[in-house]
């Protein structure tokens, strides 16, 4: 127990509480299940960033833990204000985020009496968070807040909810903050299994043709450099999900990019033609493998996860070692030998020149251009997306060689994610510039926090692939429902420009690849929100393309609009 006591309320002991975590942001929407929390926050040294929907603050908080490592926390008030945190929760278990959430709710005496904004919150997150608490005794309020950031950073990172009655946060009570966190059901494994690592140092020995395979995990255990030293040691081509770019030098000889329905010809081919892979962090989630039983056919498989639940869920792995992926990777590096594999690198080398990403280059203004334009004027940026086409241009064009530059919403797929994830990215990492690279869909849905970023000065840039489409979903119309376009048009739906001066950022609209470079130039140097509107080729596809429930080697390459 903390030598420090004193008398206080609810309210108070939860902002104190934060205090002890190192929390310096929240960002929220108010309410009166939640008053008594403001009020102590009116007073505190604690950042708010008022959003301008519930969603947005749960966005919000996942793109400053994905920016920082830290743990994000959001804030909202019960009923409606609690599920529309409901998606953002959602979007941070899909993607293993660590995010504590606070929920208001009704007084203690009125839970389950249907009253006034009453939602049995902690029910309807069960299935969507890592744990979640009710709060029933204030004197438990600092013990809970202690657990919930250990659960929430710990072990697989993931969200946690503490639903707080009003009576609780206006009760007084002596307060204390634990120490430390004593869990008996919950003790993350680290230190992998010594001789399963010594089985996959065998299996290392014995592979010619040898892949990595990395998902968003190695981002989470901080495992880059040692990711690196033990692909160049064993000389292994590395492949990575769409959450895991970044986790390796996107500009390294050994890295092949992406692999799965959107990913490049040459890292699918790799994976197909392996004789093993090493995967790390990752889940082999359907955008990756494809038609599971085609899957690699030729490969034993190495498996590191931190959590067991993900060994041979989707996918038979030969050898399973579950633990802290740096730690692991450490362990293989000294006990693994030096390898060349050249045969094997020098025929990935010819499907690198062979089947390199392409598009067709002319008058008209790409969105791959824009993407390429963007790396060149701020290679250090960060990179946040919504999602669909643009989102996978972002990760075919874009050269990302630092983890933690490039935020999306991959398990999930929320539309509306990407521009409050780069408000938090950006209060996060305020050096930092960070991208918004947004689809005309989805950027509508979260839209309104335009006002967010004038109102607190964020200057986070959004740059708008307008194409006039839902264009993903347009795509899919196009190749498997004969171009019946049913509900994806929304040409001319918003004048963006006009929309972000309305606002009071600054609006740009480019049309010709003559403005793409200045425009970006010009958002950056404004140091303001800035919203960039490119108006680009509208029927642009997304290529290569593996069809859903084709092998990740049945690609398509897509005729490109000229």
């Amino acid at each position: 127990m903390s030598e420090f006591t004193n008398k206080m309320t609810g309210a108070r002991a939860l902002i104190e509480c934060l205090y002890r975590e190192g929390v310096d942001t929240i960002f929220g929407y108010p309410g009166g299940a939640v008053l008594p929390i403001y009020d102590e926050l009116y007073h505190s040294k604690i950042k708010h960033i008022l959003v301008r929907h519930e969603q947005s603050a749960a966005h919000a908080a996942d793109g400053y833990a994905r920016a920082t490592g830290k743990t994000g926390v959001c804030l909202s008030t019960s009923g409606p204000g609690a599920t529309n945190l409901v998606t953002g929760i959602a979007t941070a278990y899909m993607d293993s985020v660590p995010i504590v959430a606070f929920t208001g709710q009704v007084p203690s005496s009125l839970i389950g009496n249907d009253a006034f904004q009453e939602a049995n919150i902690t029910g309807i997150t069960l299935p969507i968070t890592k744990h979640n608490y009710l709060v029933q005794d204030v004197k438990e309020l600092p013990k809970i807040i202690k657990e919930a950031f250990h659960i929430a950073s710990t072990g697989r990172p993931g969200p946690v909810l503490i639903d707080i009655p009003k009576d609780i946060t206006t009760e007084e009570f002596e307060f204390y903050y634990p120490e430390k966190v004593e869990l008996r059901s919950y003790k993350p494994t680290y230190k992998g299994n010594k001789q399963q690592i010594k089985k996959a140092v065998e299996e290392i020995k014995k592979a010619s043709q040898p892949v990595i395979y990395v998902g968003g995990g190695v981002i989470s255990s901080n495992s880059s450099e040692s990711l690196l030293a033990f692909a160049e040691k064993i000389n292994a081509p590395v492949t990575s999900t769409l959450t895991g770019m970044g986790a390796f030098p996107g500009n390294h000889p050994l890295y092949l990019g992406m692999l799965g329905m959107h990913g490049t010809k040459y890292a699918n081919y790799s994976i197909q033609e392996a004789d093993l892979i090493i995967a790390i962090g990752a889940r082999f989630d359907d955008r990756v493998t494809g038609k599971v039983e085609s899957f690699a056919p030729n490969a034993n498989i190495i498996h590191i996860d931190i959590d067991p639940a993900e060994i041979s869920k989707n996918i038979e792995v030969m050898i399973p070692i579950v633990g802290d992926a740096n730690w692991i990777l450490k362990e293989l590096i000294k006990e693994t030998e030096h390898k060349q594999h050249s045969e094997w690198l020098a025929k990935i080398n010819r499907w690198k020149k062979d089947c390199c990403l392409h598009y067709v280059k002319n008058d008209k203004l790409k969105p791959q251009f824009i993407i390429e334009q963007i790396c060149e004027s701020s290679k250090d940026a960060i990179i946040v997306t919504e999602v669909g086409q643009h989102q996978m241009w972002a990760s075919q064009y874009f050269q990302y060689t630092k983890p933690r530059t490039f935020i999306t919403s991959g398990g999930l797929g929320t539309m509306g994610y990407g521009f409050p994830a780069a408000i938090g990215a950006k209060v996060g990492m305020p050096e930092k510039d960070v991208f918004d690279i947004a689809g005309d869909g989805s950027f509508q849905m979260s839209s309104q926090e335009l006002a967010t970023v004038v109102s607190s000065d964020i200057p986070v840039i959004i740059a708008i692939l307008n194409n006039g489409y839902l264009g993903m979903v347009r795509q899919w119309q196009e190749l498997f429902f004969s171009k019946r376009y049913s509900s994806t048009c929304i040409k001319d739906s918003v004048d963006f420009v006009k929309l972000a001066e309305a606002y009071g950022a600054l609006g740009i609209r480019v049309q010709k690849q003559e403005e793409v470079k200045p425009a970006i130039e010009k958002a950056i140097a404004s140091k303001r929100p800035t919203l960039i509107d490119f108006i680009v080729e509208c029927e642009e596809n997304v290529s290569p393309m593996v069809p859903a429930g084709a092998a990740i080697n049945e690609i398509l390459d897509l005729e490109v609009k000229k």
